[in-house]
């Protein structure tokens, strides 16, 4: 494989000086879930990884996590991912402009040319199953950003529509937009809700609109008792579970650097919150995600 995008989760808000050590290993899961969105080519602080690939695999598969949809969320972060799924059968690929980089690229006049290249890069293999992360976020963009945020996202739900791919959205406080461009656009087949953030009124009207709904850390955290009303709400068959890595760790861990074989303790605290036998709710999660993404791998 070529080297990973010099990329580093310390250039994130807060990512430096942060406790480093890696979590110890949770209690494997007694069945096998799939961590539905994971970032394994972001580095986790100015030495590089914090995690390699290879080891990250290998420790997740070793707690219950065998498989990891892998999402690149910028040019160099889509084809990375789209040769990590080909050269790794654990993995498939997601590929995409996350919202944040549409404006950067439209101010430089790249933004056709980024939209050309996703598109090409979801139809260079079947290991790539979805168009995202794409969608809306108004926290890290202004409101002179959010034309070409816009613009970015529906451009990303018609190329999922076209290619039957699973799209898979990024809503960052911009909740009513992205149901307003998803229900002008048409909404596709399969649509995930990314890192779920709102509360029981809108998983609603996200579940009306056929969508799964990806749970990461953050239903974990003490202040994020809406978005664990969500997840009471959800149906069993709408619900994902996912990492973000290396991002989102869950409690006891939150702010150290994350990684799929954490996922484990994200869905006990699922299990507890819903009042599910454990393995029921991880045997659903598994077939979840092979419903959302377009069957196994």
């Amino acid at each position: 494989m070529t080297d990973r995008p010099a990329r580093s989760r310390a250039d994130a808000p807060g990512g430096r000086g942060r406790d480093r050590e890696r979590p110890p290993a949770p209690e494997p899961l007694p069945h096998p879930v799939v961590d539905n969105h994971c970032h394994l080519d972001i580095a986790d602080g100015p030495g590089g990884q914090w995690l390699e690939p290879e080891r990250a695999l290998a420790a997740a598969a070793a707690v219950g996590v065998p498989r990891i949809v892998q999402i690149g969320c910028d040019l160099p972060g889509a084809r990375w991912a789209v040769e990590a799924a080909a050269t790794h059968d654990a993995l498939v690929a997601g590929v995409a402009l996350h919202p944040n980089e549409a404006p950067r690229l439209a101010a430089e006049g790249r933004l056709e040319e980024a939209l050309a290249e996703v598109a090409a890069l979801a139809v260079s293999t079947d290991r790539v199953r979805a168009v995202g992360e794409t969608g809306l976020d108004y926290v890290r963009t202004g409101e002179d950003g959010r034309a070409a945020q816009q613009e970015s996202f529906r451009r990303h739900v018609a190329l999922a529509k076209e290619l039957d791919k699973t799209l898979v959205i990024h809503d960052r406080d911009a909740h009513r937009d992205v149901l307003r461009l998803l229900d002008e656009e048409g909404v596709p087949d399969r649509v995930v809700m990314h890192c779920f953030s709102g509360d029981a009124a809108f998983a609603r009207q996200c579940l009306d609109r056929g969508a799964w709904l990806s749970f990461a850390g953050t239903v974990t955290f003490k202040n994020a008792e809406p978005v664990r009303d969500g997840l009471r709400l959800a149906p069993r068959d709408r619900v994902l579970v996912e990492t973000d890595a290396p991002y989102l760790a869950p409690t006891p861990h939150r702010g150290r650097p994350n990684a799929s074989y954490l996922v484990p303790l994200t869905v006990r605290s699922m299990a507890q919150t819903r009042g599910e036998d454990l393995e029921t709710l991880c045997a659903a999660l598994d077939a979840n995600t092979d419903a959302a993404f377009g069957g196994p791998w």
